[in-house]
């Protein structure tokens, strides 16, 4: 949150200059950064919020245990911003239409359901999170099987309660749509055809977020379903900048005014609509950067690319 503030600071007070746009390039290369030695044996545990770089940094890795304390997220929308740090990337891997509907909606998924859909590989219980790194720590060695074999001594079968993965054919018949306009109106036929609070609550959801941030992101969760994680990585940073720099909307602003700074939780989006979101607009997130702002260079020359 904290990074948030200062980040609509810096923009508010037009600062949009070098040092700003160094912290946010280096941010969005932690993913890539923090895997590009241990991927094959890297050990994150989620053992709470798993959001943002977060989770951008731990979810490409190969080991991901979840526990009932986790809480996973990407709820960019809802500040008029967009899902990061490679998480086009993973969302768009997801079974189904899920990632469409987590990256649109926000939406919270706790440990055992994101063990269910592959965001994690394992879960256990918080009390025995010591016991586990100790364990680890023993290691001699870093070969994946023998992590493997460490992690499931403590890994526990869980079943997700009701939630949205027992609508899953929901999802992928709504949200499988082109258009962010064809999946609210699938959404909205749904609510009426079924009068489930569930689909009555995502079409609130989905009538609260940005307009522009809609559209925005669920392009970049098609265009992430046929990249490489690097060249997500490239693009979402790229997307970030069009979108901090307010030439194309001050969503980004008003998001963070309403829901971190003044918190009144009533955002004035531009445009206010959908219909109002022209082509153009969303066009200009995914264009190159001006020849006065570089793009996201990855040391792709010290490791094997990522797929």
């Amino acid at each position: 949150m904290q990074r948030l503030k200062e980040a609509a600071s810096l923009i508010r007070r037009n600062l949009h200059s070098y040092g700003f746009l160094t912290h946010h390039r280096g941010l969005c290369s932690i993913p890539d950064a923090a895997l590009a030695d241990d991927l094959d044996h890297q050990v994150a545990i989620l053992n709470g919020i798993t959001m943002g770089g977060g989770a951008g940094v731990s979810i490409p890795g190969t080991f991901r245990l979840a526990t009932e304390r986790t809480v996973f997220a990407t709820p960019e929308t809802l500040i008029g911003f967009h899902p990061d740090a490679g998480a086009s990337f993973y969302l768009s891997h997801l079974p189904g239409h899920l990632g469409e509907y987590l990256a649109l909606t926000g939406e919270k998924l706790n440990g055992a359901e994101m063990v269910a859909c592959g965001l994690a590989t394992h879960y256990s219980h918080s009390s025995r999170i010591q016991s586990i790194e100790e364990q680890l720590g023993t290691l001699v060695t870093d070969d994946p099987s023998v992590v493997e074999s460490s992690l499931e001594n403590y890994s526990e079968l869980v079943y997700p309660e009701k939630g949205v993965l027992s609508r899953i054919e929901t999802v992928d018949k709504c949200f499988s749509h082109d258009s962010v306009e064809e999946i609210i109106d699938a959404m909205e036929s749904e609510a009426a055809r079924t009068n489930d609070p569930w689909c009555v609550s995502t079409v609130k959801r989905l009538k609260e977020v940005s307009p522009l941030s809609l559209k925005v992101s669920l392009r970049s969760i098609r265009e992430g379903r046929f990249q490489t994680l690097d060249r997500c990585l490239v693009r979402e940073y790229r997307m970030s900048l069009q979108g901090f720099s307010k030439q194309i909307s001050g969503d980004f602003l008003e998001g963070v005014r309403a829901r971190v700074v003044e918190k009144d939780l009533a955002p004035k989006w531009d445009p206010p609509t959908l219909e109002l979101v022209s082509e153009d607009m969303v066009d200009r997130y995914f264009s190159p950067l001006s020849e006065f702002e570089a793009d996201l260079e990855l040391p792709t020359n010290l490791r094997e690319a990522f797929t």
